[in-house]
């Protein structure tokens, strides 16, 4: 397969709008949490969420776009902005069928379709919007980028819950080694609304606790439960050899291997599939357990989840084996928008040789036998691994190794040299 590597990121997320307002946050140990304010809460159990605070989608986006479409649309246009402008990339400048597009999401526009069916009942059809037609579809965000920048290529969105956004960048992969040159990927999810909220109380995994420094903690003998939130990122993915012909301006790092897996139905009587995903994306990397240096971790937060997320990080790894984070904490789980925010802060960890934090977690739970990370921890970090576990058994496992520039390079002398041996095009 050919080398995809990331150069660029786009962040909306309750940690901050661009990259260095996240990673600056995100080190600080700074959470977004805190009381919803996009609607009245106050008669809900549960009231806290990570928010995207000062988002204002009418500075951010041409005026024609707003009328058809929901504010988590408006959150990944903005980050695929953001995104392709840290990579330096012109989409006009691009042949428009070699440009893919691949995000996950796992609610759509609730929002709007919240609003729209407001207007049904209360004033009747006459009153909602034409748009409502594909503002509230799941795939809507990966058509509005693709329409938003030309780019007429591969397309597709995953609907995995939380794995959604490694299963994203998974596919992304893939179709670069088909001979995409330019992959827009990642994942945004918001369902801040009372629809959206109402449909996830019932899980029965949302902390309905008020203090934000006590409502989400994973590996915790507090554990409660987690705390929602919306936004995500957004990546620009090539292939490793386009990006060291066109000289691009940084490389975060490259997608060195990728696997998802599926749980047995509940009650069945076997256990989580997490280990193999973990195992088989190891191996599709090429790498041993002793090569990774940092797990960031799925995090439920709920104690049967989280028992079984660290047995499979140390049936891999060993006891107290390897480094674990969950700077998800100061984001809450952001659905699909989680892992792919997860991914990006594990490529800024590569970049900046640095552990980000687990907030509000004194210490794991000593059966838990994981080495988690609480303050930020400096370490050399060359490859990292980003955990991800969607709602009803999904699995995605993504390993991320850092390239300089020299390595970069030498990446791609060296996928040229394998890809002429087989006679392809690069």
């Amino acid at each position: 397969m050919t080398g995809a590597v990331v150069t660029g990121i786009g962040v909306v997320a309750p940690t901050g709008i661009g990259v260095d307002a996240h990673w600056r946050a995100t080190l600080s140990g700074q959470s977004g949490i805190g009381r919803i304010t996009r609607f009245d809460a106050s008669g809900y159990p549960a009231q806290l969420a990570g928010e995207v605070r000062h988002f204002d989608a009418h500075t951010l986006l041409p005026s024609r776009i707003l009328p058809q479409t929901d504010h988590v649309t408006r959150m990944a246009l903005v980050a695929s902005d953001l995104a392709l402008a840290d990579a330096s990339v012109d989409p006009a400048a691009w042949p428009d069928y070699d440009m893919g597009v691949m995000t996950a999401s796992s609610a759509g526009g609730f929002e709007f379709g919240h609003r729209e069916l407001q207007a049904l009942w209360s004033k009747g059809g006459q009153y909602v919007s034409a748009y409502q037609s594909f503002a509230w579809f799941y795939a809507v965000n990966t058509g509005q980028i693709s329409i938003r920048h030309g780019m007429r290529g591969p397309g597709g969105v995953l609907v995995t819950e939380q794995a959604g956004g490694l299963d994203a960048i998974g596919q992304a992969r893939r179709q670069i080694g088909r001979g995409v040159t330019l992959a827009v990927t990642g994942g945004v999810d918001s369902t801040l609304c009372p629809w959206g909220w109402v449909a996830q109380l019932p899980s029965g995994r949302i902390s309905e606790i008020g203090d934000p420094a006590l409502a989400y903690l994973p590996f915790s003998a507090r554990a409660s439960g987690h705390v929602p939130g919306e936004g995500g990122a957004i990546l620009i993915m090539e292939p490793v050899e386009a990006a060291a012909r066109r000289e691009a301006r940084q490389v975060y790092g490259e997608i060195a291997g990728y696997a998802a897996t599926f749980d047995p139905r509940p009650g069945s009587g076997r256990g989580s599939n997490l280990a193999t995903a973990i195992r088989l994306a190891l191996a599709d990397a090429h790498i041993t357990p002793g090569d990774v240096d940092v797990v960031f971790a799925d995090a439920a937060a709920v104690p049967v989840l989280d028992e079984a997320e660290a047995a499979a990080i140390t049936a891999v790894f060993g006891p107290q084996g390897v480094p674990v984070t969950a700077p998800k904490t100061m984001t809450g789980r952001l659905y699909a928008g989680g892992s792919a925010l997860d991914a990006a802060t594990a490529l800024l960890a590569l970049r900046h040789r640095v552990i980000p934090p687990t907030v509000n977690v004194d210490g794991a739970v000593p059966g838990y036998q994981i080495d988690l990370v609480t303050s930020p921890r400096e370490v050399p970090l060359r490859t990292s691994l980003v955990i991800a576990r969607g709602h009803h058994g999904f699995n995605s496992a993504l390993v991320l190794r850092r390239v300089d520039a020299d390595g970069l390079v030498r990446s791609a002398a060296a996928h040229g040299t394998r890809h002429a041996a087989r006679g392809e095009r690069i």
